[in-house]
């Protein structure tokens, strides 16, 4: 057949396009296969101490027993599917309680409620915090220099203590005040009082999946000097280079926007030079930027909706992970003590469920977002974190799981026959939703039937793993 461009010709062209396809990937690598955590719980650092994620998942799980004893009244607080169709009397719960446990999955009224209680229990039990940060900003407030350093010395020694107890979260980290004039010193030297008594107290390491958050990140030159401070440090204690990842927060609209009329989110990306693993919404001071009023400063308002999106255009592909902003009605009650009488318990009960369909709500509409991972600020958030979480990945498991066994199939069948299968970044967006669904305790082995993976694959924690152990399982 005729053809007008020579070998040589081609091969200059497609070199030069070689070199700009590598630098793309460099930038947009695809989604990370790592775990990522359903939510990063704030606490001021003041109030931490070695065991207070212990502490912490203990108080959750006796809330959400106490106004949740059982699941009926979870799926009337958040108005789960079939809440409407359930009993009220106690009999009648139990005998529906009987036939699940007896029957195993079916569609019957009241059956994902009925699992989702009881993995928010297992989960409470287990792991009821997934990320901690230790707060330094908002949640401690400017205080005197010698006050905020004592407190770094003491939370990393706790730190270094939990690490050697075991009774840390899987993710943890600071949160420093941010870089501006006025209180970048006060930052730097939090961060290097905190790190350097840290390695100290531990022999050199850090925790697993540990993290610096910089908030209130209005330009990508606050990135590079947070960068450089991590150099410093690494080479001057025993942290190998490279060791310290950063997230920053986007807070402000000069953080969608900047003075070029342009997103400058991946240009702080890029500043991080690797090291930025997470940008994190802030709601509060969003929507106060925005001129947004105290009433109407939600996590679902449209000037959420807009960041969120302007974060998801700008960083999707990146690898790096989107968290929400908290929701600030907190599920606590108005009275308080052990000699309530049934009124006050009534009114109690009353004010935790409203405040649980808010978050529940709110929670819900991240998720919807493709947006994984929000904020908590209270012991209380965390059963509805894990309900909005369940409810979620439950009702999409069906469609999910045919559309990833389909998808499997074509990718295997294009691989097998030498056909040219370049969808990756979609295979590992599928992936994703069971990665995290499993995380989290959604689902379970058992449930991966449906998908034709196996935990082998999941271990893997890569579409590209699979289909290449896959193929070499075929031609052996």
């Amino acid at each position: 057949m005729k053809q007008s461009i020579p070998e040589k010709d081609k091969q200059n062209v497609l070199s030069e396009l070689k070199k700009a396809n590598a630098s793309f990937a460099k930038i947009y690598p695809g989604d990370s296969p790592e775990r990522q955590p359903v939510h990063t719980v704030y606490g001021g650092a003041n109030l931490f101490k070695s065991d207070t994620v212990v502490k912490m998942g203990a108080v959750a799980l006796s809330h959400f027993k106490t106004y949740a004893p059982d699941f009926t009244v979870l799926a009337r607080a958040l108005e789960l599917p079939g809440h409407n169709a359930l009993p009220a009397d106690k009999k009648s719960i139990e005998t529906m309680m009987k036939g699940f446990e007896r029957k195993g999955a079916t569609t019957e009224n009241g059956r994902l409620a009925f699992t989702i209680y009881n993995k928010i229990i297992k989960k409470l039990e287990r792991e009821a915090l997934e990320d901690f940060r230790i707060d330094f900003e908002d949640g401690y407030g400017n205080r005197p220099d010698a006050e905020e350093d004592a407190t770094a010395v003491f939370t990393a020694n706790e730190v270094a203590k939990g690490m050697k107890e075991g009774t840390l979260s899987p993710f943890i980290g600071i949160r420093i005040k941010p870089f501006t004039e006025e209180l970048k010193n006060r930052s730097v030297r939090t961060l290097d009082i905190f790190i350097s008594t840290l390695v100290d107290a531990s022999g050199g390491k850090l925790p697993a999946n540990f993290v610096v958050t910089l908030p209130k990140v209005q330009i990508p030159e606050q990135v590079s000097a947070l960068v450089r401070l991590f150099e410093i440090i690494e080479a001057n204690t025993k942290l190998a280079p490279g060791s310290l990842k950063m997230e920053f927060m986007v807070e402000t609209t000069q953080s969608i926007m900047s003075s070029e009329g342009k997103s400058p989110l991946l240009a702080m990306v890029i500043a991080g030079e690797g090291r930025v693993t997470g940008a994190h919404f802030g709601t509060y001071d969003y929507t106060a930027s925005c001129n947004i009023t105290a009433k109407y400063q939600k996590m679902d308002h449209p000037v959420c909706d807009f960041a969120h999106h302007m974060m998801k255009v700008a960083l999707g592909g990146t690898g790096v992970w989107l968290s929400d902003g908290a929701t600030n009605v907190m599920p606590v009650g108005p009275h308080r003590g052990k000699d309530l009488t049934a009124l006050q318990q009534k009114e109690n009960a009353e004010v935790v469920h409203r405040a649980w369909k808010i978050a529940y709500d709110h929670n819900r509409h991240s998720l919807w977002k493709g947006i994984y991972q929000g904020w908590d600020l209270h012991p209380a958030q965390l059963p509805i974190r894990y309900a909005a979480v369940y409810s979620f990945f439950l009702e999409s498991y069906d469609d999910a799981a045919l559309r990833l066994r389909n998808f499997m199939e074509k990718a295997g069948q294009a691989t097998l026959s030498g056909d040219v299968f370049d969808d990756a970044a979609t295979g590992q967006g599928l992936l994703n939703f069971f990665l995290i669904a499993m995380n989290c305790g959604a689902i379970g082995e058992e449930d991966l039937v449906a998908t034709s993976l196996t935990m082998e694959d999941i271990r893997t924690r890569s579409f590209v793993k699979i289909l290449d152990a896959r193929l070499k399982k075929a031609v052996s």
